[in-house]
């Protein structure tokens, strides 16, 4: 059975503005990464992304942008200590609706076919739901959900 996941959420903005929210390392440290992120998520690019429940910046790879369309990045599983290291894939989509609005969906797959793999996925799957209302509540509303959350 393989693992993977996938989560949603509208978003009442137009899909230039969500993209950017998601792509510009200024805006998504406003909202998503707590510790703050570096580097602009453009195709080949290695970027830095830093969290307060997770310490320690760690390099995401940004394998294809497709300007308002689509982000596909890798990243290395966290399965804990004494696990070989692999990555997983992430695949967020922007999808553009009537009346301004988009629709963000979030796809991770990749991990290993074991109770580990599985725990890991489960919180990664958490934290794409938590960006995707974390993304939400602040183009819409200006209101950072995490602030203070992890701290």
């Amino acid at each position: 059975m393989e693992l993977k996941f996938s989560v949603s959420a509208h978003v009442l903005r137009p899909v230039s503005e969500v993209f950017e929210a998601v792509a510009d390392p200024d805006r998504l440290s406003a909202y998503f990464t707590t510790g703050g992120a570096k580097g602009r998520l453009e195709t080949g690019a290695v970027v830095s992304w830093d969290f307060h429940d997770f310490p320690g910046a760690f390099p995401v790879t940004v394998i294809e942008v497709e300007r308002d369309r689509r982000i596909i990045l890798e990243w290395d599983a966290n399965e804990g200590e004494g696990t070989a290291p692999y990555r997983t894939t992430v695949t967020m989509t922007f999808e553009p609706l009537e009346d301004d609005r988009t629709l963000v969906t979030i796809t991770e797959t990749g991990w290993r076919e074991t109770p580990a793999g599985l725990k890991a996925s489960y919180g990664n799957c958490m934290g794409w739901s938590q960006m995707l209302c974390a993304l939400k509540a602040w183009i819409e509303y200006g209101i950072n959900l995490r602030e203070g959350m992890y701290k």
